[in-house]
């Protein structure tokens, strides 16, 4: 390895500037809200359960014993407490970690924005999205005017066919129609994700920012279930599209603590079905949700958001040391 050209970072100077001069406006914008800056542990004992998130573990000693602790992929699972805890409306800035992935739009390391919003609708922190994204976009874009978009709406758009009523059957075959001759065993929502990340995700939010919600109930995570308008059960969540990136994740916050630790124990089975490790599951979140306010929360990649400002097409290009160069 050439040590002397890998010392150099990737981003330019400029990228250094912008990056610090967003995080004083997002830090005075949540200021002016009295909105709380928070910290918590980035080492847990516990980890993300999603099949689709894959955990950096690292042995540490705690009490004399060493144990297995993983670095967050968000901290949500922590800032759920402090709010089952009283804290108010809160955000945090952090470091989070997704184990090998790195690419144009990806790094395993990468910083996240994260703010909870006691007592706000989906719609509530839709506002509130947006007036921070003109805030931290000002200088490349006029005024940040977000549309809303179902993910059904979105998928019958552009692929004819409505996602949450599609079989594996009707997925495969519209995959195979497509070009996408993939096998994918018998995953549905495999089949799914393909068909959105190859043809769905990378068209939006090119003309104006897009607000995708109302997915299907199998992606709800974290998020509570609703009814739409046409009667079918949806996740009451929202993604942030700009120009084909997708820059945010937002959810009305499950606060039932026995519907989480069923989907945690289906997400573990999942993982076993596919020969993942499974993830212990957080104790101390369970414990505390029941105490925790009504609620939305989003997670919005900080990386992504500045790649946006600046105009850059490569995430190494507003970082300073990728995985490789770390």
């Amino acid at each position: 390895m050439d040590f002397k050209n890998t010392s150099q970072p990737t981003c330019d100077l400029e990228a250094l500037k912008t990056r610090a001069k967003m995080y004083a406006r997002i830090r005075q914008f949540f200021a002016e809200r009295d909105v709380l800056e928070v910290e918590t542990p980035i080492l847990s004992g516990a980890a993300v359960t999603d099949v689709h998130l894959a955990s950096v573990a690292a042995q540490r000693h705690v009490n004399g014993q060493l144990q297995t602790h993983y670095l967050q992929t968000s901290p949500e699972f922590a800032m759920k407490r402090l709010l089952a805890n009283g804290s108010g409306a809160i955000y945090q800035i952090c470091k989070v970690f997704r184990d090998d992935e790195h690419g144009r739009k990806h790094n395993s390391e990468f910083s996240m924005l994260e703010w909870y919003r006691p007592d706000f609708s989906l719609k509530d922190l839709m506002f509130e999205t947006t007036d921070l994204l003109n805030i931290c976009l000002q200088d490349r874009f006029d005024t940040v005017r977000p549309m809303i978009l179902s993910y059904k709406h979105a998928f019958q758009d552009r692929l004819e066919i409505n996602p949450l009523q599609a079989s594996l059957k009707d997925l495969k075959t519209c995959a195979d129609r497509v070009g996408l001759n993939i096998d994918l065993g018998e995953d549905r929502l495999a089949y799914m994700d393909l068909l959105f990340s190859h043809f769905v995700e990378p068209s939006l939010g090119f003309d104006t920012p897009i607000f995708l919600t109302d997915f299907p109930p199998e992606m709800a995570s974290l998020a509570k279930v609703q009814i739409d308008e046409d009667g079918e059960a949806v996740a009451a969540r929202f993604e942030v599209y700009i120009e084909g990136l997708e820059l945010a994740n937002a959810y009305d916050e499950l606060v039932d603590a026995e519907v989480l630790r069923q989907r945690f124990i289906e997400d573990n089975q999942a993982r076993q079905q596919q020969g993942i490790e499974q993830m212990p599951i957080d104790e101390h979140l369970l414990a505390a949700l029941p105490h925790m306010p009504a609620c939305s929360g989003i997670a919005l990649g900080l990386d992504r958001l500045l790649m946006i400002a600046m105009n850059r097409l490569k995430l190494e290009q507003v970082i300073a040391f990728p995985a490789d160069r770390a």
